[in-house]
């Protein structure tokens, strides 16, 4: 058996490759640093599993995960991120992914997710799990695609245009371009307005 890590931090992506070797000594581990690469990798050899970061250069984590579903129905793919909103777990999971774990989970979790996902069954970190289960998703999210609620995201957050730009591996004005589009789509006029919209969407915490 074989597993496809998917992330573009060279150094978090060689530890968990690391750890994975360590803890599961009869299964072996590829890389990748982006979307382009997983599916040469996938095309090479069709892995059990793909462990996918969300965030990647280039094509979306979302994107490469709908990609590689469409030609290979069959292919297991956990999304293992630093991102905690429920908007991106429902988005995850709508474009086909078997599972969802956050980079602040424990090792074991990690293994567990893995072990789980290889036998059949889906796995999704309890807190997220728990949240779902609680909430409907909002209609205005649904107008989105992959990389506008990235953008969106990112936006609410307060990340500036021109960072958002170089961690997506995007032109600044594409960034500007999908701003418009989602001023549209939320009905709003503003940044601010903007942010509004995510505080009350839940994916913008407000210290209190």
């Amino acid at each position: 058996m074989n597993i496809l890590l998917v992330d573009d931090h060279a150094v978090v992506r060689q530890g968990y490759a690391s750890l994975l070797r360590a803890l599961l000594p009869a299964i072996e581990v590829r890389e990748a640093a982006s979307g382009e690469e997983a599916m040469a990798r996938v095309h090479e050899a069709v892995p059990n599993l793909v462990i996918m970061d969300f965030g990647l250069p280039g094509i979306s984590g979302l994107e490469t995960t709908r990609r590689l579903r469409q030609r290979l129905p069959q292919l297991r793919v956990l999304f293992f991120s630093m991102h905690d909103e429920l908007p991106l777990v429902r988005q995850a999971l709508d474009a086909g992914a078997a599972g969802y774990l956050t980079k602040i989970s424990a090792p074991q979790v990690l293994i567990e997710a893995v072990r789980r996902i290889l036998d059949g069954h889906a796995y999704i970190e309890q807190p997220l799990a728990t949240q779902l289960a609680c909430q409907a998703a909002d209609p205005r999210l649904h107008s989105m695609t992959p990389r506008e609620l990235e953008i969106f995201l990112m936006l609410a957050k307060g990340t500036p245009a021109r960072q958002i730009a170089e961690q997506l591996s995007i032109s600044s004005k594409t960034v500007s371009n999908h701003l418009t589009l989602l001023k549209s789509k939320l009905q709003v006029s503003s940044h601010a307005e903007l942010v509004h919209v995510g505080i009350d969407l839940g994916v913008v915490r407000v210290a209190g």
